[in-house]
């Protein structure tokens, strides 16, 4: 009975993904109908969860990183008592409803995060194994292991191809992450074919060579035995992470079964009766659970509440022995910070000493990181270009190395920006730990595909991007970032901040670090930059402030980071020539939008025109200037100062501009901000 029981609710799950794909006319069945034996054996048998508090700590992550497949944890979802309903399954794709096209981690309770690109689930698993890790070795006690928890992930071949997920897993071999366990669904089949036509490697091998456990299960269409007793191997081994080959017919039970035409299309009618006829459903009836399945489920879901509530019962003995740890590990999962954190950054005037951005960001790292324990750092490789090193920071790395310990706080990513990133999502979903990490901002743009899932995601991650400009200087064209800051700006849900000097910087880390569903870039430069009039950091958290006010005044500077400088220098220069220029500082423009309008118009008025000034594209500009002054060209390789006389970024070079802007406007009446539009930029 228990047998015919557990085939039924594996063909159950076939069927529930044939119907929503078809109900919607869109969707991927044939991964779903392939993995549904291993998804039942891994949710009933191994997985630890209780679908309702999808957010206890200890449960075990279960990460799609093949997403298209998303018919298949949905129903899962639905099966075992998740608030997803039938109905939401037959909404299956369709507009506001919480089954969207990929899992994404804020729509639907039981998705630990947004998937769906391929490579980046497999890499935020990776992300979720070490915050595990870190979390365990942070809190547990003797008698008391209160974190630990498995991350399992599926994927599958595109999963494989991607050059993220080999960036992650290299670094999960080192790290020794024995928490994570991904079983591959080898069914060789991509959107183009068999996967002969492009994709021969030895994965196993590749694997091996990383540092992982390899296991391999050759019939995963009928062997649940078999996927069960890779799984228990896969728990048994500590100091490796494991990835289980199990080779599945996609489309299993459909008339194209085996094919790449039931990867990414709905069945037809005709092919779904016949596979609910041998499967033993009525073919006219659709989204049917038999009763035995939903009480088989039922009583899985049972176990996972009575492990939380064991859990909790632990729990509160802990909080009697080790308040100060209890009380520290609440407040990091509701993700607020320390009281009174903020009075320990850094604050400048005018008569302090011109010093680089990411210097400035490193006195704020050196000054918060103690004071807020769950702020985990890292780098690409360029921790002393970078300075994201906290004085006195132990490496995240195996106890076995003598490198550091799982306890530790900083992560040697290696030269892995992309990987970094999408493991650094994984980190923030995790829910008790705020990442950052630092590299050139040029190369934040190889990590494009990870920080748009972190704005999509609404997670807390921190990128240090140093090097901002062209005031890198020797290295040249290909290290000066032109386009990046006008790309991760046209990104919504996204902060990009580029500080101008000490107060604007520590401005952003505050913004950065209380914005608990927003993640943010701050772009700071390897060249000195002067602390300014009138900034503070209660003036620079609002995005863009008045630097230097001008009554009279016959234009307006905009500007940001290493510029900001330079225009106000500018001043003087204009001045000879008798004309008056106000300076502004927007260093972020995401936060300043968010600013009431009559402060915006206080900051940019009508009446008077406008130049923005920044060595960066100036796609973008427009909504904040009337004119623009930018670099909409490759840099030059030189001595920084010689680059920005190169290209005329000197107060002469502004001045010119700036008049040319004052005689073009003169003549036009009731000159109007930019600010002032026909409506608000709202959805």
């Amino acid at each position: 009975m228990g047998a015919s029981v557990e085939q039924l609710a594996v063909n159950t799950i076939r069927v529930l993904a044939a119907d929503a794909t078809a109900n919607a006319n869109s969707g991927h069945p044939g991964a779903p109908m392939g993995m549904a034996p291993v998804a039942h054996v891994l949710f009933s048998k191994f997985m630890r969860f209780n679908p309702k508090n999808p957010k206890w700590l200890n449960r075990d992550r279960f990460v799609l990183s093949n997403g298209h497949a998303c018919a298949l944890i949905y129903t899962l979802l639905h099966l075992y008592g998740y608030a997803v309903t039938l109905e939401d399954l037959k909404r299956f794709r369709q507009v506001d409803s919480i089954t969207p096209g990929h899992p994404e981690a804020h729509d639907t309770p039981g998705i630990e995060v947004t998937t769906g690109p391929l490579g980046q689930g497999i890499s935020n698993a990776v992300g979720l194994a070490i915050a595990q890790a870190h979390t365990a070795a942070t809190f547990n006690k003797p008698g008391f292991d209160l974190v630990d928890n498995y991350t399992y992930v599926f994927l599958g071949d595109g999963c494989l191809q991607e050059g993220v997920s080999s960036e992650a897993c290299s670094l999960a071999g080192h790290l020794q992450l024995g928490n994570l366990i991904a079983i591959w669904d080898d069914n060789h089949i991509t959107i183009d074919g068999d996967t002969n036509v492009s994709f021969t490697e030895d994965v196993l091998k590749r694997y091996e060579s990383y540092g992982w456990q390899v296991l391999t299960v050759s019939d995963g269409d009928h062997d649940l035995e078999g996927v069960a007793a890779a799984i228990k191997k896969a728990q048994e081994v500590k100091d490796k992470p494991t990835i289980i080959k199990l080779t599945t017919t996609i489309g299993f039970g459909s008339k194209l079964q085996g094919t790449h035409s039931v990867h990414g299309s709905p069945l037809k009618a005709d092919d779904i009766k016949q596979l609910k006829q041998a499967f033993g459903f009525n073919p006219e009836q659709s989204f049917v659970v038999p009763q035995e399945v939903y009480d088989f489920c039922n009583k899985v879901a049972a176990e996972g509440a009575s492990k939380e509530q064991e859990w909790n019962n632990l729990l509160a003995k802990y909080a009697e022995q080790y308040k100060e740890e209890y009380e520290d590990l609440i407040r990091r999962q509701k993700g607020d910070l320390p009281e009174g954190w903020e009075k320990h950054l850094p604050v400048y005037t005018p008569s302090d000493p011109a010093i680089a951005s990411r210097k400035l960001s490193e006195n704020i790292l050196n000054k918060i990181f103690s004071v807020i324990p769950e702020l985990m750092g890292g780098s690409a490789d360029l921790t002393g270009s970078n300075l994201t090193l906290a004085k006195g920071t132990v490496d995240f790395q195996p106890p076995s190395t003598g490198l550091g310990d799982y306890s530790g706080r900083y992560i040697r990513y290696g030269v892995r920006e992309h990987g970094m990133g999408a493991i650094m999502n994984g980190l923030a979903a995790y829910g008790t730990v705020i990442p950052y990490s630092g590299t050139f901002l040029n190369f934040v743009s190889y990590a494009a595909g990870a920080v748009r899932l972190s704005a999509l995601s609404q997670v807390r991650v921190i990128w240090v991007a140093t090097h901002d400009s062209i005031g890198l200087g020797e290295d040249g064209p290909t290290h000066q970032p032109i386009e990046t800051l006008a790309h991760f700006r046209a990104l919504p849900n996204c902060m990009v901040w580029r500080p101008a000097d000490g107060n604007e910087t520590s401005a952003a880390y505050y913004v950065a670090l209380t914005s608990k569903h927003t993640p943010s870039i701050i772009a700071l430069s390897r060249q000195n930059l002067p602390q300014l009039e009138n900034s503070t950091v209660e003036h620079a958290i609002k995005g863009g402030y008045v630097v230097h006010e001008q009554e009279g005044a016959d234009i307006t500077l905009i500007s940001t980071g290493s510029e900001v400088g330079i225009c106000v220098d500018t001043i003087k220069e204009l001045a000879k020539q008798n004309i008056k220029a106000r300076v502004v500082s927007l260093p972020c423009w995401e936060v300043f939008d968010a600013q009431s309008k009559d402060y915006r118009l206080s900051v940019l008025p009508d009446g008077i025109p406008s130049l923005s000034v920044e060595v960066m594209s100036t796609l973008g500009w427009e909504r904040y200037a009337h004119e623009q002054f930018g670099l909409n060209r490759f840099g030059a390789s030189g001595p920084y100062k010689d680059v920005y006389k190169k290209f005329e970024f000197t107060p002469e070079g502004i001045a010119k501009r700036a008049v040319a802007t004052v005689n073009f406007w003169k003549d036009v009446p009731n000159i109007r901000s930019p600010i002032n539009r026909a409506f608000e930029q709202l959805i």
